[in-house]
C-alpha cells in the first residue's frame, strides 16, 4: 500500500492532527495516515474479503479524512482513524447487502471480540471507561471500583463504605448501566 510518498516526521499524532487542522497541508495528513496505513489495510481485509477491496476502502478513507479531520475534534487518532474504517467498510458491506443492518452495540464494544493485535483500542477503552467512571455518582463509583477492580465482595463493600449490602448491589448494577450508557454515548460521539 505505498501510493503516499514517505514523509518522515517525529511529531506526535496530536500534533499532526492540530497542524492539519489548522493549515489544511495534505503533507501532513499523508504522514499522519501512513502510519496507519497497515492497520487499516488489516481491517478493511478482514470485513471485505479481498484486498482489491481492502486497497479502495483504504483510498476511500483517505479521501474522508481530508474532510472528517477537519470536522470532528479527535482526540485519539489512531482510534479515531480504526473506527472510522471499521464503519466505512460496515456501510460499504450494508449497501452491497451483504449484512443486516443492526449491528450490536455490545458486539462492537466487547473486549472479547478485539483483534488481538487492537490493544491500543483496549487502552482508548479505558480511558473512557475512566471517564464515565468519574461521572457517576459518589456511591456508584465507590461500590463499581471496588467490587471489579479490587475484586472485593458484596459484604467486604458494606464494611468497607458503611452502606447496606442489599445498596451496595443496587449501586453497582445501576453504576454498570450508566458506564455502559456513557460508553455507548461516547463510542457514538467519537465515531462522528
Amino acid at each position: 500500500m505505498a501510493f503516499l510518498k514517505k514523509i518522515s516526521s517525529d511529531a506526535t499524532d496530536a500534533e499532526l492532527v492540530q497542524e492539519y487542522k489548522s493549515g489544511g497541508d495534505l503533507e501532513i495528513l499523508a504522514d499522519l495516515y501512513q502510519r496507519y496505513m497497515d492497520l487499516l489495510y488489516g481491517v478493511c481485509l478482514k470485513y471485505l474479503q479481498t484486498p482489491e477491496d481492502a486497497q479502495d476502502a483504504v483510498i476511500n478513507i483517505y479521501q474522508e479524512l481530508i474532510l472528517k479531520l477537519k470536522k470532528y475534534e479527535v482526540e485519539y487518532f489512531r482510534a479515531w482513524v480504526y473506527q472510522l474504517a471499521k464503519n466505512h467498510c460496515l456501510m460499504l458491506l450494508r449497501s452491497r447487502k451483504k449484512m443486516p443492518v443492526n449491528v450490536d452495540i455490545d458486539l462492537v464494544q466487547s473486549a472479547e471480540n478485539m483483534h488481538p493485535e487492537e490493544a491500543w483500542q483496549k487502552e482508548a477503552n479505558f480511558q473512557q471507561l475512566q471517564l464515565c467512571l468519574e461521572q457517576l455518582g459518589t456511591e456508584q463509583k465507590q461500590a463499581i471500583e471496588l467490587f471489579y477492580l479490587q475484586e472485593k465482595c458484596y459484604k467486604d463493600i458494606s464494611e468497607l463504605t458503611g452502606i447496606e449490602s442489599g445498596k451496595v448491589r443496587s449501586y453497582i448494577q445501576n453504576g454498570r448501566r450508566n458506564l455502559k450508557n456513557c460508553m455507548e454515548k461516547q463510542a457514538l460521539e467519537n465515531v462522528q
